[in-house]
């Protein structure tokens, strides 16, 4: 049987692009119009365009999947159970934790912290509380993770892995997800989270780990920001930085070992 084309996947990304653009302007115009009286900046770089723009480009992402996964199923998807146990996930979300801190404390020592779209988000997410809090988790941790991970974890690399080797799958992948960020050091941290979430989903021969994994990172993100903010200082951050590197890659061992077999291939097309 011949391989699966790729240019569908391809094609599939560029619907996604301007299906976020154009689910992102309406939902611009819809905050504009529910908040009249404060100036347009202050409320798109504010919690309500975060939640809305969030918001938007999940449900742009899932309204891709709908339309591009044929057939529409959970085997097709990677979204059935794989090798992994209790004990292997639970490493699998440190894993990201690890990689998502020593990441985050990497550009506050660089001085790019309070740059480009992430420093927006933190300063946003910072006024969080009560009902919002829980509205910016739900947006940003559950729908925005299991949006992004069903689109490009769950169809996009699961398609290019049926044609391409396993790393050239991930590392395409990754690199689309990082480009879909839209600003170079947000993507970087994307690109880097998604060569490891990638990974896991392919020697687990499962996407629900990356899922669960993506979900609990921005959640936990979401909720410390706004609980304490932005971890300042050089020798904070060198010490979260160095733990973050030796965790990561222990639990990178761990996983290694514990599914050292070859990966998983995806199911076959029928």
């Amino acid at each position: 049987m011949n391989a699966p084309r790729v240019w569908p996947v391809f094609l599939a990304y560029v619907l996604a692009f301007f299906t976020i653009v154009s689910f992102s302007l309406m939902a611009a115009v819809l905050v504009h119009a529910l908040n009249p009286d404060v100036p347009e900046r202050e409320v798109f770089e504010g919690l309500p365009g975060l939640i809305a723009g969030g918001l938007a480009s999940a449900l742009a992402l899932l309204f891709t999947v709908a339309m591009v996964a044929r057939p529409l199923a959970p085997a097709r998807l990677r979204l059935l159970p794989g090798r992994e146990r209790g004990r292997d996930l639970a490493v699998v979300i440190l894993g990201v934790l690890a990689l998502g801190q020593a990441l985050d404390s990497l550009t506050t020592l660089a001085g790019v912290s309070e740059r480009g779209s992430m420093a927006l988000i933190r300063r946003a997410v910072e006024t969080a509380e009560g009902p919002d809090l829980f509205l910016a988790v739900l947006v940003i941790g559950v729908l925005a993770g299991t949006a992004e991970e069903l689109f490009f974890r769950a169809y996009m690399q699961t398609r290019l892995r049926e044609r391409w080797r396993p790393a050239v799958a991930i590392v395409v992948t990754s690199v689309a997800f990082g480009l879909l960020h839209f600003e170079w050091l947000h993507a970087l941290l994307a690109f880097a989270l998604g060569l490891y979430l990638g990974w896991v989903t392919e020697v687990m021969g499962t996407a629900l780990p990356a899922i669960a994994a993506h979900v609990v990172n921005n959640a936990l993100f979401t909720v410390l920001t706004a609980a304490f903010g932005e971890t300042g200082g050089v020798e904070l951050n060198g010490v979260l930085l160095a733990a973050g590197v030796t965790v990561f890659v222990a639990c990178v061992v761990y996983l290694r070992q514990a599914f050292g077999g070859p990966p998983a291939p995806p199911p076959a097309a029928t």
